[in-house]
């Protein structure tokens, strides 16, 4: 069963962030669909949520969140997917999406999307979360890989398993973060082609592209880190192509940037590589 967003053919389109607002709303016409963070919008005011409202009746809109904390063995905080709920029905976004990652235990919040222990525990703690999830939301979410510059203590799981054992269990799509994917890879000598095919490919009904930097590791190397703030790399492009090429369901493609922002022109130019990396795929 191939996974789907709605969409019926290929999109590329971009994180909504504030310092981009002004490029986005003057180049809506070069941007297929709008990937908004959620939690930001969970306490607005009347003004923000009817801007944010307005914005989704112009372009899609997608709701990410960040703050759930699904993959745990404990359960999801209801009081954050009534608030999803909530967002949702009111902006009638399209979508809606978390990361598979813990960022609360023992009533302390880390403050970080954080790896748990890859274990059929642990899976089926994600599994049971985004049931719930489902439940209460009202549509299943998109559920993202995470990079992580720990491979994560007291696992029996290599991430592809983990991951496609979550996938399938729940019956959800996957949100492919490549970038992610690639840090994941280079870091734990991984190799990123191979790791990708081995992800449930028709699964995937949405992806991600993001940039990072290389930083110093305990161990006297180096490791990759997912930072936002970069440009997306040739590999990660490459990388998308090869999706494109095994995954035959339409794909809506984020780019995110989170800071160290360059000129829109050149933003949009981030986007017209992902279009090509995409068609190449789909012609090979």
């Amino acid at each position: 069963m191939a996974a789907s967003t709605g969409a019926t053919r290929d999109r590329v389109g971009l994180g909504w962030r504030g310092e981009l607002a002004a490029g986005i709303l003057s180049n809506l016409a070069q941007i297929d669909v709008l990937e908004v963070i959620a939690d930001d919008y969970y306490r607005a005011s009347r003004a923000g949520i009817a801007a944010l409202s307005s914005l989704a009746r112009q372009v899609p809109v997608s709701l990410h969140g960040v703050g759930m904390g699904l993959a745990s063995s404990i359960p999801a905080d209801p009081r954050r997917l009534h608030a999803m709920a909530h967002l949702m029905k009111v902006v009638q976004a399209e979508s809606w999406s978390e990361h598979l990652s813990f960022v609360r235990a023992g009533g302390v919040e880390i403050g970080h999307l954080a790896a748990p222990p890859r274990t059929p525990h642990s899976a089926a703690g994600a599994v049971a979360n985004i049931a719930l999830a489902t439940r209460i939301v009202g549509s299943a979410p998109l559920m993202e890989n995470i990079a992580t510059l720990v491979d994560p203590p007291a696992s029996t799981l290599d991430e592809a398993a983990w991951l496609t054992q979550i996938i399938l269990g729940a019956h959800v799509p996957l949100l492919l973060d490549l970038h992610n994917l690639y840090a994941n890879a280079v870091n734990f000598g991984h190799d990123p082609e191979q790791l990708l095919l081995r992800l449930p490919l028709a699964r995937v009904g949405a992806v991600h592209l993001s940039g990072g930097h290389w930083i110093a590791a305990p161990d006297g190397g180096q490791r990759l880190l997912d930072d936002h703030l970069h440009d997306v790399p040739p590999a990660v492009f490459a990388l998308l192509t090869l999706l494109a090429r095994h995954a035959p369901q339409p794909l809506t493609v984020i780019v995110e940037r989170d800071g160290n922002y360059p000129s829109f022109e050149h933003v949009l130019g981030q986007l017209e590589l992902a279009r090509a990396a995409l068609h190449a795929g789909r012609c090979a």
